[in-house]
C-alpha cells in the first residue's frame, strides 16, 4: 500500500514516532489545540483529525480512532505499519465495573479481553492474550502515582455490541476481576504486537455499572485532562 493511505492522507513524515489516539476527532482536536505548540492538521479523512505539533519540545502527534475495534484497527494499522510510527497510546473512557472506581478515576489496561474475533486473522492455534507494553505501562504507573491520581492497573473489555441484549454480560466480566468496558484496547494491543511496535490504553471512568455517575458528551471531550497529561508524558 502507497502513502497515502485510504484513510490517511498525511505524508510519510507528517507523524511523529509517538501518537495520542482519542476516539473522538473533537478530543484530538482539544488535546492539539490545549496542548501541542504550533499543532498542524495533518489528516482529515472522514473528519478523523490528525495533529502534529510539539510538547515540552517533543514531537507528539494526536489522531482519533473512531469507535470499535473495526476503526481503531484501521488506524492504528495504517500509523504502525506505513507512517512508521512506534508508540500508539490510547486515551479513551471507559465504564467502571469495579467498586472502587468513580468518575474520573484513571484505568491503565494491562491487557484486554474481548467478545470480538479480531485476533482470528493470525490464524493461530489457541487464544492470543492481547497486552500492553510493559515499558509504557510501567512508565504510566509511575506518572499517575506523580500525580497521585485515582487509578486501577488491570484487565479492560473490548466490546464490539455497546448495546448488548444478552443479560448478565458486564456481571459476569465483573466476576473475573475486569475493571471496566470500552471497545478498542484489544484490537489496538493485536496491531501493535503484530508490527513489532508499542502500544498502551489509559481509560478515564466516564459512568459506572456500580455507581449512579455519568459523565456528559462535553465532559468526555474536555474534561479528561488528567489522562491526556499522563499520556503526553510518556511521548
Amino acid at each position: 500500500m502507497s502513502i497515502p493511505t485510504p484513510h490517511i492522507n498525511a505524508k510519510l513524515r507528517d507523524f511523529a514516532p509517538t501518537v495520542l489516539m482519542p476516539g473522538d476527532p473533537l478530543r484530538a482536536k482539544f488535546i492539539a489545540e490545549t496542548y501541542l505548540e504550533n499543532p498542524v492538521l495533518v489528516n482529515n479523512v472522514r473528519g478523523v483529525q490528525g495533529y502534529t505539533g510539539t510538547y515540552r519540545g517533543k514531537r507528539v502527534s494526536v489522531m482519533a480512532s473512531g469507535m470499535g475495534q473495526p476503526s481503531i484497527g484501521i488506524y492504528s494499522y495504517e500509523l504502525f505499519n506505513f507512517y512508521g510510527v512506534e508508540s500508539i497510546i490510547r486515551v479513551g473512557s471507559c465504564g467502571a465495573y469495579h467498586p472502587d472506581l468513580h468518575l474520573r478515576d484513571i484505568v491503565l489496561a494491562m491487557g484486554a479481553c474481548t467478545n470480538g474475533c479480531y485476533a482470528n486473522q493470525y490464524g493461530l492455534p489457541g487464544t492470543f492474550a492481547p497486552i500492553a507494553d510493559f515499558d509504557l505501562l510501567r512508565r504510566a504507573v509511575a506518572a499517575c502515582d506523580r500525580a497521585g491520581v485515582c487509578y486501577k492497573v488491570g484487565n479492560v473489555f473490548s466490546s464490539d455490541i455497546f448495546y448488548d441484549e444478552q443479560e448478565g454480560v458486564d456481571a459476569a466480566w465483573r466476576k473475573m476481576g475486569v475493571l471496566g468496558v470500552e471497545m478498542e484496547a484489544a484490537a489496538l494491543y493485536c496491531n501493535a504486537a503484530r508490527a513489532g511496535k508499542k502500544a498502551l490504553c489509559i481509560c478515564t471512568v466516564s459512568d459506572s455499572f456500580v455507581h449512579d455517575e455519568k459523565a456528559t458528551p462535553e465532559e468526555r471531550q474536555t474534561s479528561f485532562t488528567t489522562m491526556i497529561e499522563i499520556a503526553l508524558e510518556l511521548a
